[in-house]
């Protein structure tokens, strides 16, 4: 039998708030998730604390296996960045990548400088370690490039969560990059990511759920989680008309592949 990875969640938020109560909230997430095929999930951090609870979320045992990343998001993109490097630099056995990082024009909460000089220092770090590199794209393509091709592209690197159009995944694709996509694609408004979606050889294509975030329809408007990976991997297969089996089989072999897991 076969199961999904889900490549991109935060199963870490409030972990530390009250840590019995989420560590159990935590291992029944991920038992429902195991119940609906999926057995790997890759848990990413955002900022200081996040990074660190995605590394004790990590640490859980259980059925599905929990790998983690550490990032400073382009919305926090202000915040002091040493705390992540040296997290990334102790090389947590459970640590696989670096983000998600990048750039965000649509919010900004960040200044353009700020997130340009984030983005690049993860860049660097996620090439002196050897790590994947977990990029968080929305409304600033161009500059995106930009900043890749002078930085140079790690050689493991997804764009997660894409939310751009065909010629945006041409562009990310010449340069290297896979693409991962999450419930959005399910949305009746979404025709546009839909036609990226199409257009993505299978061997660089991702399915996740960015969970708590983002729910993929008919769940849309609830809280998410991984179990509904298999829902976002289950529309992108019938939509783009490969078979449901060696689609499963293939997202998760990329997503081994992107993390330097062992293939399943």
């Amino acid at each position: 039998m076969s199961y999904w990875t889900d490549a991109h969640c935060h199963l870490q938020d409030e972990f530390l708030t009250n840590e019995d109560h989420v560590v159990q909230n935590v291992r029944d997430t991920l038992s429902r998730a195991y119940d609906a095929g999926v057995n790997r999930v890759v848990v990413i951090g955002t900022g200081a604390q996040t990074s660190r609870e995605a590394l004790l979320v990590a640490s859980l045992d259980g059925p599905v296996e929990i790998f983690a990343t550490v990032g400073l998001h382009p919305h926090a993109a202000e915040d002091d960045i040493a705390p992540i490097v040296e997290l990334a630099r102790a090389k947590h056995e459970k640590l696989v990548g670096i983000g998600e990082c990048g750039l965000d024009y649509f919010y900004e909460h960040s200044s353009r400088s700020s997130q340009h000089r984030a983005f690049a220092v993860q860049i660097a770090l996620a090439h002196e370690l050897d790590l994947a590199l977990v990029i968080h794209a929305r409304d600033a393509f161009d500059d995106l490039f930009g900043i890749l091709q002078s930085e140079g592209v790690p050689a493991r690197t997804v764009i997660h969560c894409f939310t751009g159009d065909a010629s945006d995944a041409e562009g990310c694709l010449a340069l290297g990059c896979d693409i991962s996509f999450s419930g959005i694609v399910t949305f009746k408004n979404a025709e546009s990511l839909r036609e990226a979606a199409r257009m993505v050889p299978l061997e660089r294509l991702h399915v996740e759920t960015d969970s708590p975030f983002l729910a993929p329809v008919p769940y849309r408007g609830k809280a998410n989680e991984p179990a509904h990976v298999s829902v976002v991997g289950e529309f992108l297969a019938d939509l783009r008309g490969d078979d449901l089996e060696a689609f499963r089989v293939a997202t998760a072999r990329n997503t081994a592949r992107l993390f330097q897991l062992n293939a399943q």
